[in-house]
């Protein structure tokens, strides 16, 4: 048999393979650091928070389909009258997962509160001797605080309406309309009360997009959700809050800031309409409710000029910033989160809107009441 010259086919592959080795092992080492930072980082979150100081990091990983299964519990939960919320055992989950929630996950929360349901245990015996429960209590109470509870709609509404999905409980409530006189009957309703951020019937496309690279301006990453639609599709108040801020900004374009009334959560709507991005008389300090039309669609931003469109593709950036204590909310301390599970949990609870004839201006169909929004424009 002849000897094979060094160099030759079998040396090549030889020579592939353990090139093939090496960027395995080296893409190994790399993902093994940054796990090792990321627990680092959360640890160092969690270590704080319990030291009294505020949270620093929030990774937000809870799935669409665990975010459905603790809502779904949440709902039955008020309805019989147990002593659980739906944040309590979604807490509870990451616990029990670190944080990283897969497709047990639901499965696992729903027996867990069926437990808790038919008393053999509760959510104080089920955390009691989880270390970092208190932290993930409070992380995703900041996200999700003001996602269930009750608020009204008009009855009378409703013919014009589709019932949202997972409407909740309703109860009967006649009031007086002050300002008519007439007797206008609402109906009080316990559930979801937020909405997408794309009024319903209208098209978009999305991914999973949180963290992909951006270079205008300076190279980073992307901390929000963009969500690719028609130029001119109403924008929906996520959750019931104030205006604060609200114009041009060289990255975002015409964009709106709205702070929950917790102050917990800043939701940012962004790339929004040349030469009309704003629905009527909205400015800063506005009390605006969820499921109201706050703006419309566009590609404006990248651009240091106002009214420019020098995004390629129309689409809204939408995304949710943390807040635990006020100096995060601008600077090197700000936590954005993914907010794609969220987003596509909201697909349940849309806002139809119907053009104002005779204006450029769309407005929501439900007469929906939020007692936070009341309480907090008087």
């Amino acid at each position: 048999m002849k000897d094979r010259k060094p160099g030759g086919k079998n040396g090549r592959i030889r020579y592939v393979k353990v090139g093939i080795l090496i960027e395995c092992l080296t893409l190994a080492v790399v993902f093994g650091i940054h796990l090792m930072q990321r627990q680092a980082v959360k640890e160092s979150a969690v270590s704080e928070e319990a030291e009294g100081d505020y949270i620093k990091w929030v990774d937000f990983n809870v799935t669409v389909d665990a975010l459905d299964a603790a809502y779904q519990c949440g709902l039955d939960a008020h309805e019989n009258g147990i002593e659980v919320d739906w944040i309590e055992l979604l807490a509870w989950a990451a616990c029990r997962n670190g944080g990283e929630f897969g497709k047990n996950d639901p499965a696992r929360i729903k027996e867990q509160y069926a437990g808790i349901k038919d008393g053999e245990t509760s959510i104080g015996e089920l955390t009691k001797e989880l270390t970092y429960y208190s932290y993930y209590l409070e992380a995703y109470t900041a996200v999700l605080g003001g996602y269930m509870g009750e608020y009204q709609v008009r009855a009378a509404s409703e013919a014009d309406t589709e019932p949202q999905e997972d409407a909740g409980a309703v109860e009967a409530d006649e009031e007086e309309d002050a300002g008519t006189g007439e007797e206008e009957e609402w109906e009080t309703r316990y559930g979801l009360k937020v909405f997408s951020p794309i009024a319903k019937g209208f098209p978009y496309s999305d991914y999973d997009d949180f963290g992909a690279s951006r270079s205008y301006g300076y190279k980073r990453v992307h901390l929000g959700h963009d969500m690719t639609g028609q130029i001119g599709t109403p924008i929906i108040c996520v959750e019931s809050g104030y205006v604060e801020a609200i114009g041009w900004n060289q990255y975002g374009g015409w964009r709106i800031g709205i702070r929950s009334f917790d102050k917990k959560r800043y939701y940012y709507y962004a790339h929004l309409l040349q030469n009309y991005p704003y629905a009527e008389g909205l400015e800063e300090g506005s009390i605006v409710t969820a499921g109201d039309v706050i703006g419309y669609l566009g590609h404006t931003g990248y651009s240091t000029t106002e009214n420019v469109n020098n995004i390629e593709v129309p689409h809204l950036h939408f995304g949710i910033q943390l807040i635990f204590d006020e100096s995060q909310k601008e600077g090197n301390n700000e936590i954005w989160i993914d907010c794609y599970q969220i987003v596509q949990f909201l697909r349940k609870n849309q806002s139809k809107a119907q053009k104002v004839e005779g204006t450029k201006e769309w407005k929501r169909v439900e007469e929906w009441r939020d007692p936070n929004a009341e309480n907090n424009s008087t």
